[in-house]
């Protein structure tokens, strides 16, 4: 099966591209926001009766079932795999309450390494971690851990991020597996209508808000048996042998691509100029009312544009946004278009309607410079290359007095 890419494994739209499906989830969405509502008042119920009762297999019940109101349906697969004797679990990722599903059928403790602390992690279901710093401390920490007796076994998630357990997995970190000799893989996949299960970027709090809105999501969790590492395996073998048995039972793809190429593919999207940005957006920046709507890198091109406008009002705004998609920079762009106007004047004997209108309202000030860059068309190309530089001289003023009467501005800053 051919390797995925980092795009196939991350859900960036929240909603369908399917026109059908969109239009259901339109019909759909009032009674999702009843359905929400409705399901944030249970869900403090819920959480008070897990606060409430003690550990059991009662309380466990009684909180599935409760689970199941909040359309989160859990089932599993080969629970008698299960080892008792077994200290660690290892599962693939999908959700930000996959430790949770899986402590709805067996007690089990998963750390929080990084994020929020205090009664917010421990309101989540994650055990608190408070080791000396660094990766190591952690590890020597969570292996006496897991030598004790009377403990509940560990949940780790060596992904260490979300997939959208459609197309592959994450290569699991090899530290995990330095804990203990034998593990309990767990497989997990999770269904849902309508809307995707998880996006970048989205907080915990979002991600349960949009849990309580579809009508339901199901959780089927399969239990391999155990796997115990070879006297001459490495970690990192031994988590690659763990991997591919969990991507072969789910059907996916074990891939090489780790959290950080996940967190670099966002961050080069997120940055990216959307293609369709200099093409389709221009006659809606010139709107103010229309800005508020744009994304984040419309609404700065747009204010960018909107600030070469006002020095340069003669130029069509989709020729201004084209060149600060490319430059990024005002001052740039104001530079390449007096340039271009200034050349193009020259080359056409003086005759364009935008270096006439710029000539006729700089020469009210009766400076030399509009006198040298109204001459005729000079025949030497040294004469020619000497009225191009008086020529753009007087742009350059004529946009730089401009920009200070605009903006109230006094000479000295104007320079």
């Amino acid at each position: 099966m051919e390797a995925p890419n980092i795009e196939d494994m991350i859900d960036f739209r929240r909603l369908p591209k399917d026109t059908l499906v969109l239009l259901l989830l339109l019909l759909y969405f009032p009674v999702g926001i009843c359905l929400m509502l409705l399901r944030i008042f249970i869900g403090i119920h819920v959480f008070l009766v897990s606060c409430a009762l003690p550990e059991s297999f009662l309380k466990r019940f009684i909180v599935r079932v409760m689970c199941s109101v909040l359309g989160m349906h859990v089932r599993q697969k080969n629970p008698r795999s299960r080892d008792k004797n077994t200290k660690l679990y290892i599962c693939n990722h999908v959700t930000e309450f996959d430790h949770n599903i899986i402590n709805l059928l067996t007690p089990c403790c998963t750390p929080q390494f990084e994020g929020s602390t205090g009664f917010v992690c421990w309101a989540r279901g994650f055990m608190e971690v408070h080791p000396a710093p660094g990766q190591e401390a952690i590890g020597e920490f969570l292996q006496r851990y897991c030598s004790m007796e009377a403990v509940s076994p560990l949940l780790l998630l060596p992904e260490e991020d979300t997939t959208n357990g459609h197309a592959g997995l994450l290569k699991f970190s090899s530290w995990p597996f330095s804990l203990t000799d034998s593990i309990q893989p767990v497989a997990l996949r999770v269904a849902r209508p309508l809307i995707a299960l998880s996006t970048p970027q989205s907080s915990w709090l979002a991600e349960l808000l949009w849990t309580f809105f579809a009508p339901f999501t199901v959780y089927h969790v399969s239990w391999l048996p155990p796997v115990s590492r070879q006297d001459d395996e490495s970690s990192q073998e031994f988590a690659n042998k763990v991997q591919e048995l969990l991507a072969c039972e789910l059907g996916l793809v074990s891939t090489k691509l780790t959290r950080a190429d996940k967190a670099e593919h966002i961050k080069r999207k997120r940055h990216a100029v959307p293609p369709t940005s200099t093409s389709v957006r221009p006659a809606s920046i010139g709107l103010g009312f229309m800005v508020p709507t744009l994304g984040t890198d419309e609404r700065r091109i747009a204010k960018m544009a909107q600030q070469v406008k006002d020095v340069l009002p003669h130029i069509p705004l989709n020729i201004i946004v084209k060149d600060l998609a490319k430059t990024n920079c005002v001052d740039l762009t104001i530079t390449n278009l007096l340039e271009n106007r200034a050349e193009a004047s020259v080359e056409e004997t003086g005759t364009s309607s935008f270096g006439a209108s710029m000539n006729s309202t700089y020469s009210s000030s009766s400076t030399p410079t509009t006198k040298s860059a109204g001459k005729p068309f000079a025949k030497s190309p040294a004469d020619r290359h000497l009225s191009l530089q008086e020529r753009k001289e007087a742009l350059y003023n004529f946009a730089r007095r401009r920009y200070i009467e605009k903006h109230g501005l006094d000479q000295e800053d104007g320079h």
